[in-house]
């Protein structure tokens, strides 16, 4: 898909009326209850929060009339998404990841239609991470995910680059090949981003599992066991989830309060 051309792609979605939830609970909560979420393109309003949270306006406002294309892309995909068990990631990361990924995939740098989501602005105790089937919107796993020790305690809020400083990086990736490593089957990852996060394979930051990132240990705790900058997985799903991402899927790593980073990404803007 040709990134750019995705306005006039959606140039459709100009003419479009103002969105509501087909609910027939009649419970227009925007997440499904578990269920998949059907956008219907008549019909009269949409969660005015849901709107706001694509384009940071007035909650007050409940219309879709003024948003760009590219927006009703990503409210509607967003809606769409099959949660399943699961909960959605917060809009403002999924609009990012969203964004970044389609780019990435103009570019030819992507080989799966995966995005991979961890949201560093949540607690190191809360499901953070999201895998998200781009083709069938389904959220196909929502786990807990480790920082780097020195990025913080129970939150991430200090990122870098630089080897040995046992800190997490932000923005995008692109997932490569397996290894067995010291925490048995690992996943490399090409940091696409320079400055930010292209030294990610020399500094050794991979996907593997650990016994500290653990979501029981994280309530008990208070916060989840930290890495030396790795994104460390619980040992029941990491396997799976390496062999699903693996082979150049994309890989965003997101902070809401990141705005030096979120207003000169490349990838972003």
């Amino acid at each position: 898909m040709n990134f750019k051309l995705l306005p006039i792609m959606m140039v459709g979605l100009l003419s479009f009326k103002p969105m509501t939830i087909n609910d027939p609970n009649g419970d227009n909560n925007g997440n499904g209850n578990g269920k998949k979420v059907t956008v219907v393109t008549k019909s009269s309003t949409i969660k005015s929060k849901e709107i706001a949270a694509v384009t940071k306006t007035n909650l007050k406002s409940n219309t879709t009339s003024n948003l760009s294309a590219f927006d009703k892309l990503v409210l509607s995909e967003y809606l769409d998404l099959d949660e399943k068990k699961f909960e959605k990631p917060e809009m403002e990361s999924f609009k990012a990841a969203f964004k970044g990924y389609y780019k990435l995939k103009d570019q030819g740098k992507l080989n799966k239609e995966i995005l991979t989501i961890i949201d560093f602005t949540k607690s190191s105790t809360e499901r953070r991470m999201w895998v998200i089937d781009m083709k069938s919107h389904e959220i196909l796993y929502q786990t807990v995910v480790s920082h780097g020790r020195n990025s913080g305690k129970e939150y991430a809020n200090d990122f870098s680059n630089t080897r040995e400083s046992y800190k997490s990086s932000l923005g995008f990736y692109t997932t490569a090949e397996t290894y067995m490593g010291k925490h048995g089957l690992s996943l490399r990852l090409d940091g696409l981003e320079a400055g930010i996060n292209n030294n990610a394979r020399e500094r050794d930051i991979v996907i593997h599992a650990a016994d500290y990132a653990n979501e029981n240990l994280g309530k008990n705790q208070g916060y989840l066991g930290r890495s030396l900058g790795c994104p460390a997985l619980p040992y029941e799903v990491a396997h799976d989830i390496i062999n699903l991402i693996k082979n150049e899927s994309c890989l965003f790593i997101y902070h809401a309060d990141q705005k030096g980073y979120l207003t000169t990404s490349n990838l972003l803007n």
